[in-house]
C-alpha cells in the first residue's frame, strides 16, 4: 500500500459554518477553499483531472494548482491533513450526521458507510491504445449474472472465450454500488467508486487488463441521467439537481442552472477519471434524452470534447456510445458541425422491426413496428421514426438520417438488457420462438452493415431469462415490486404470464444467472458455432464488412425473404416451411456444400442423414434422394439437386449445354452458412411469371408450394440453359436462413466453425 498522504477535498457549497471529516474517532476540520489559494498537496477528491491527464497520481488525488482563477467557483473545502490510502472516512456537514464523500472512490461497507481512500497509481496496467468503435462487435455482460461467482474474476476467465468467438467490445452494465446484494447497476449513488459485490476497484482493474491482454476494449455503461434513491445523500453538499427540468425519476440534474459548473464537472471528470486510472476505452451513456440541459453548449457535447482531448493526450482512443430514443442523427454528428459529439448510438427502431417480423409481437410500443415495409425502411434508413407520427408517443417523432452518415455509427442487437430484461417474464425470444427463427434474426443483424451487439448468452441461445432484480431494504422494497407490476399495465403481456416475478425474490437474480453447462449441448451448441461463424461471416466477406447501406436492399413476403448486401444474399424464413425466390441473374450450386452434422447440429427429432420432408397439406412432397447428404473427402457433406448431374458438375443450369462454365453475366455464389438443409431449385422461364418487387425480379412463395401443384424442379433437366432460367428458388423447411456469397474462385474454402 501507498505510504503517500492525500489530501481530502469536497464541494458542499450548502455547508454554512463548517465541514469536517470524520476517520478513526477524530474529527479534522476543513477550510474553505479562496480564490488566491494554491495549495501544491495532492488531494482526495479528484478535481480539475484534465489538466494532466496522463499522470500517474494517486486515488482521488490531483495537484490543487490544477484550480487556477480560470477554474475557481466558490463552496470547496480542503482539509489541510493528510492520509495514507486505506484510510476511511466521512464528511459532516455543519455539526451534521456523516456522509460519504460525493467523489468516493471505495464504498466498503456500502452506499450508506464510509469511503475510503484507494491509490490507482497502484494498478498495473498495459500499453493498450483502445479500438476504433465503428464497426465493432460489442457484448453486453451483466458482471453479476454472467458467471455463478459473479465476480470480476470469474468474468475474466471467460474473455478469451469472447475473443474466439469474434467479440471487439465487452461492454459492462454499471458497476457502482448499489443498494444490497445485486441490482442491474443503475439505482448507483457513488458515481467514482465500484461496487465490493463484483471485486472493488482493484477486481475492476484486474479485469480491464486481462481484457486488453486478450486484444478487447472495454465498454463501460455510466449513469448521467439521475442517481438512485437508496443511499443518495449527494443533494445535502450543494445544488446537484433543479427544479426546473423532470424526469421519470424526479427532479433533473441541475446542468443549466444556478452553480452548474462544479456539477458539470462533477459528471465530466468522472468519465475522465475511469479512462485514465482504470484505462476504460468507452462509455455506454444510460438514457441520454434524459438528460436535460438547455445551455448554450450541451453537456454531451462537453463531455465528448473532454474525452476526446483526453484521449489525444494520452495517445488512447476513447469511444463514447448513447443510448437516445429521440431518433435525432445530430446524436452521432461532431460538435464541430454542431452535434453531440456521440460516436455511436443505441439503435431501436431495427430491434424493434426485426423483433416484430420475427416474433409477430405488436404490443406496447413494437406496434409501429408491424406496419408493412417497417423492416425495409429500417435496415435502408435507420430511423423507423423520422419525423412521422407514433401510435406509441402520440405525436411526430425523429428526424431521418442522412445518406452520408456512416452506417456503423448506428448500433443495432436482437437482445440488450433493455430488450429482455424490460419484458414482464424477461423471457428471451427462443422461450416464445423456435431458435432457428432467432438465428435468423441475428444472420440479418450480424451481417447488415451497422456495428453490432450480442447479449450475454444470446449466443447460444440461453434458456435463461434476464429478469428485473433488487435488494433494496424494508423502505423501498415494496414500492419497487408494485411499480414493477404496474409498468406492464397496459401490456398484453400482463395477460399472457400469470405474474410478474418479484425484483425482491432471491429467486430472480438466481433464475438470470447464466447455466454455461447448456452452452456444450444440443441446440445451444448448433446456436454458439452459428453464431461464431456469423462473425466470421461478418469480417471477412466484403460484402458484409462494407458499410454502405445504400447497397442494399430487402424484399420479402410476410415473414420470409431475403436482404441482399451487395453481390451477397442472406435468405430467411420465421415461419416455415417457406420458398423465398432469388434473382436469375444470380447462379446458385448445383451441389451445395454442407457442414457435417458436427457441425450443423439437426433440429430436435431430425437427422441430417434423412431428407426433410414438407407439410402434411403440400402433396407434391420431395425425393429424398434429392436431398441426399454424402459424405466425403473432407467431411463436408454436399445434397444435389434433382436430376442436377454429379456433385462435381458445377453449378446447375448457370452455363450452356455441353459447357463447365457459369455464364459471365451471372454472379457465381455458393452457400457460406444455414441454420438448416435448404434446397434450391431453378425456376424455368416457361413455368413462373417473375413480378417485381423493389426493382429485383423474384417471386415468393410462403409456407411452399399450393397443393397439387408441380414442383418446377421436377421438370428441371440437368444442362438447362442460363438464358431459361428465370429465378432460385430456395426452400426452408423450417425457420432459419441460409447465407450466399460470391464464390471464391481459385482461393482457399472458408472454413467452418473454426474459431478466430
Amino acid at each position: 500500500m501507498s505510504e503517500e498522504l492525500f489530501q481530502l477535498r469536497v464541494w458542499a457549497p450548502y455547508a454554512h459554518r463548517q465541514v469536517e471529516v470524520l476517520t478513526g474517532g477524530k474529527r479534522y476540520p476543513m477550510r474553505p477553499e479562496t480564490n488566491a489559494a494554491s495549495p501544491t498537496a495532492k488531494t482526495a477528491s479528484r478535481d480539475a483531472e484534465t489538466a494532466n491527464p496522463t499522470a500517474k497520481t494517486a486515488s482521488h488525488s490531483t495537484k490543487t494548482a490544477n484550480h487556477t482563477a480560470e477554474t475557481y467557483e466558490p463552496g470547496w473545502w480542503v482539509c489541510e491533513t493528510g492520509f495514507p490510502a486505506g484510510t476511511r472516512y466521512q464528511f459532516s456537514l455543519d455539526g451534521g450526521m456523516p456522509l460519504p464523500d460525493p467523489r468516493s472512490r471505495r464504498q466498503p461497507e456500502g452506499a450508506h458507510g464510509p469511503s475510503e481512500i484507494v491509490d490507482t497509481a497502484q494498478f498495473e496496467f498495459s500499453d493498450f491504445a483502445g479500438v476504433d468503435p465503428l464497426g465493432k462487435v460489442f457484448y453486453e455482460l451483466h458482471i453479476g449474472t454472467f458467471t455463478p461467482e459473479g465476480t470480476f474474476a470469474a468474468a475474466a476467465e471467460k474473455l478469451p472465450y469472447l475473443r474466439d468467438l469474434g467479440v471487439d467490445v465487452v461492454e459492462l452494465l454499471p458497476i457502482q454500488p448499489v443498494p444490497g446484494r445485486w441490482n442491474w447497476g443503475y439505482d448507483g449513488v457513488d458515481l467514482y467508486a465500484v461496487t465490493e459485490n463484483y471485486g472493488g476497484p482493484a477486481g475492476f482493474a484486474a479485469f480491464v487488463e486481462a481484457a486488453h491482454q486478450a486484444g478487447l476494449a472495454v465498454c463501460l455503461d455510466v449513469v448521467y441521467n439521475h442517481f438512485g434513491a437508496d443511499g443518495n445523500y449527494i443533494g445535502q453538499f450543494g445544488p446537484y439537481f433543479t427544479e426546473t427540468h423532470h424526469t421519470p425519476w424526479g427532479a433533473a440534474l441541475n446542468f443549466d442552472g444556478p452553480e452548474s459548473g462544479p456539477v458539470r464537472r462533477f459528471f465530466i471528470e468522472n468519465a475522465v477519471q475511469w479512462a485514465r486510472d482504470y484505462r476504460v476505452d468507452m462509455f455506454r451513456l444510460d438514457a441520454v434524452h434524459a438528460i436535460i440541459d438547455d445551455s448554450p453548449r450541451h453537456i454531451l457535447a462537453e463531455l465528448s470534447d473532454a474525452l476526446k482531448a483526453f484521449g489525444k493526450t494520452a495517445g488512447r482512443t476513447i469511444g463514447l456510445i448513447a443510448e437516445s430514443d429521440i431518433n435525432d442523427p445530430a446524436m452521432v454528428e461532431s460538435t464541430a458541425r454542431g452535434g453531440y459529439g456521440m460516436d455511436i448510438q443505441w439503435t431501436d427502431d431495427i430491434h424493434h422491426a426485426l423483433h416484430v417480423a420475427s416474433t409477430g409481437e405488436t404490443q406496447g410500443y413494437y406496434a409501429d413496428f408491424g406496419e408493412p415495409g417497417a423492416l425495409e425502411k429500417a435496415l435502408r434508413h435507420v430511423f423507423v421514426h423520422d419525423g412521422v407520427y407514433s401510435t406509441f408517443r402520440k405525436k411526430l417523432w425523429g428526424q431521418p438520417v442522412p445518406e452520408t452518415t456512416d452506417s456503423r455509427r448506428f448500433l443495432i442487437y436482437t437482445e440488450n438488457h433493455d430488450q429482455v430484461g424490460n419484458r414482464a417474464t424477461g423471457d428471451r425470444r427462443t422461450a416464445t420462438i423456435s431458435p432457428g427463427a432467432a438465428a435468423a434474426a441475428d444472420a440479418v443483424a450480424a451481417l447488415s452493415p451497422f456495428s453490432y451487439m450480442l447479449f450475454q448468452g444470446q449466443e447460444w441461445a440461453a434458456s435463461s431469462p434476464f429478469q428485473f432484480f433488487t435488494d433494496h431494504g424494508p423502505e423501498l422494497a415494496p414500492k419497487v415490486v408494485q411499480g414493477r407490476i404496474e409498468e406492464f399495465k397496459d401490456w398484453d403481456w400482463q395477460a399472457l404470464t400469470p405474474a410478474v416475478p418479484s425484483p425482491q425474490e432471491e429467486s430472480t437474480f438466481y433464475a438470470s444467472q447464466l447455466n454455461w453447462e447448456e452452452a456444450e449441448r444440443g441446440e445451444h451448441a448448433k446456436y454458439l458455432r452459428i453464431t461464431r461463424e456469423l462473425l466470421r461471416l461478418r469480417r471477412e466477406v466484403p460484402d458484409f464488412a462494407n458499410a454502405n447501406r445504400a447497397d442494399s436492399e430487402i424484399v420479402r413476403l410476410g415473414r420470409a425473404g431475403y436482404y441482399r448486401r451487395g453481390n451477397s444474399y442472406i435468405v430467411f424464413n420465421f415461419v416455415g416451411p417457406a420458398t423465398v425466390t432469388l434473382p436469375g441473374t444470380l447462379c446458385l450450386p448445383a451441389t451445395v456444400p454442407l457442414p457435417t452434422t458436427d457441425f450443423l447440429a439437426p433440429e430436435p427429432g431430425h437427422d441430417l442423414t434423412e431428407a426433410p420432408t414438407r407439410g402434411a397439406d403440400d402433396s407434391a412432397g420431395t425425393e429424398s434422394e434429392s436431398m441426399e447428404a454424402e459424405r466425403e473427402g473432407s467431411g463436408r457433406g454436399e445434397f444435389r439437386h434433382a436430376n442436377s448431374g454429379n456433385p462435381g458438375s458445377g453449378h446447375a443450369a448457370c452455363g450452356r449445354p455441353g459447357s463447365s462454365h457459369a455464364d459471365s453475366n451471372r454472379e457465381v455464389l455458393e452457400l457460406a452458412l444455414a441454420w438448416d438443409k435448404p434446397e434450391i431449385i431453378p425456376i424455368p422461364t416457361t413455368q413462373v411469371t417473375p413480378v417485381t418487387n423493389t426493382g429485383i425480379q423474384g417471386k415468393m412463395v410462403e409456407n411452399g408450394p399450393a397443393p397439387n401443384t408441380t414442383l418446377p424442379h421436377r421438370s428441371v433437366e440437368s444442362g438447362l440453359a442460363a438464358t431459361d432460367i428465370t429465378g432460385w428458388q430456395v426452400h426452408l423447411y423450417r425457420p432459419g436462413f441460409a447465407v450466399f456469397v460470391p464464390a471464391r474462385s481459385g482461393r482457399k474454402p472458408m472454413s467452418l466453425g473454426h474459431p478466430r
